[in-house]
Order: C-alpha cells, then structure tokens, then sequence
C-alpha cells in the first residue's frame, strides 16, 4: 500500500481545510516545494497534490506544481480544475504522472474516456467523493442520487484507479469509517486510493488490512497525529 502525503495548494500557499471549505482553515504554510521536498525525504514514494485555485476557479497554481515536479524525485498525481483536455495535457506534459478528474468526468463519461484514450488509463484517476452513502459533486455541494459503487461499476472497464474519498470524516481528524472503505474494495476490481479522516496508525493498519491500494493523508501528518516515517515503514 502506497502512503500518500496531500499538498493541497491555495494562493501559493500549502493549506489544509476542514471539509473542503476555503474560509476554514486549519494550516498554512508558505512554501509548498519545501513541503514536498520534506515529504520525500521522509521517504514518500508519491505525493498527491490539489490545486484548489483550479478546483474554485478562481485561477491556478500550475507554476508551483511544476516547480514541485523539477525538485522531487518521485511521481505526482494532480487534480482541481482538470475539466479539459487542455489542462491535463498541460499537466502531463509539465511531467505530473496522474492527472485527478471528478466533477466533469461523472458528469460526462466522454470526457474520461477522452482523456483515457490521450494519455491511457495509468494516467487518469476518477475521484468518486460519498457522502451518506450517495456521491457528491461540485465541490460536495451536489448530490447524485447514485452510491459510490454504482458510479464505480459505470466506469469499472474504463480505469485502473479510484480516489474514493468519504466527505462524512474527511478533514475532521476523527478515524476512518472502514465498513464504507471495505464495502467499495471488496466490491471492484480497481485499485482503491482512499481519502478522508486518517488520523491514526491503526487506521492506516486497517486500510492495508482490507486491501486499499493507496492511502492520502493531509490533516494528520501536518498536525503530528501520524508521523510518515513511521507510516511508511509499516508498509
């Protein structure tokens, strides 16, 4: 299993929020680079950066992410605001390894399989974000009437990865809800990256456990609840 530390990058800065939300901030940090490099040197073998500039719309980030791929040495996956083909060719081509798409995607399967057809399936991670059991788009601020599962088997045949990320404990530092996480990696073929509320050792045991591929962690490795070196050496 694959111990990802999160870069999420807002104004060009390392931030961390509380439930995605923007005015609530639990973290900021000035230099998302050193950030990155630090990670690495703890020994993180991929890094999971988000631009949330791109994901709000309200600009990018995309020199910061390039400059964080010129000074590690180790793959990246990117998401916020990849809602083109332009855009992740952009970020393929400024050498990101994994380009995150969502919203768009779910909305519009054409686009996925675009995108799957352009740089092939390796490359492109589907983010399914459940809240109650139901996935959520638009910056969670929409539900579809559809469980993480179903949207999964839909595009089952088309992907290799999923960052499943339940909304319910994300950013909240209060465990994992492993019976959600369980039921989605039991039941698909895809390789399971999992996000939202690790805050422990135990819960990072458990997700290996039940066979999660890759686990993010933002909030907790920033806090000092986990340390990634430790993290990594359990793997």
């Amino acid at each position: 299993m694959l111990i990802i530390p999160a870069i999420d990058i807002k104004d060009k800065k390392c931030v961390q929020l509380v439930q995605g939300n923007p005015n609530n901030k639990i973290l900021e940090l000035d230099n998302p680079v050193e950030v990155a490099k630090k990670f690495v040197n703890e020994g993180a073998k991929y890094l999971h950066v988000i631009d949330l500039d791109g994901a709000l719309g309200t600009g990018d980030n995309l020199d910061i992410i390039e400059e964080i791929v010129k000074n590690v040495n180790v793959p990246i996956e990117v998401g916020g605001g990849i809602r083109d083909l332009e855009k992740a060719k952009k970020l393929i081509d400024l050498g990101v390894d994994r380009v995150i798409v969502g919203t768009k995607a779910i909305l519009n399967k054409k686009f996925l399989e675009e995108l799957v057809d352009e740089f092939g399936k390796d490359r492109v991670v589907l983010a399914v974000e459940s809240k109650n059991n139901k996935v959520v788009i638009k910056g969670w601020k929409e539900k579809i009437d559809k469980s993480p599962l179903e949207i999964i088997k839909e595009y089952e045949d088309l992907l290799k990865y999923i960052l499943f990320t339940n909304v319910d404990t994300e950013g909240l530092m209060r465990g994992i809800n492993l019976d959600v996480i369980k039921d989605v990696v039991t039941n698909t073929k895809l390789n399971i990256i999992y996000s939202g509320g690790v805050s422990s050792i135990e819960d990072i045991k458990n997700l290996k456990r039940i066979g999660v591929y890759g686990v993010v962690i933002g909030s907790a490795i920033y806090k000092g609840k986990i340390s990634l070196k430790e993290a990594i050496s359990l793997i």
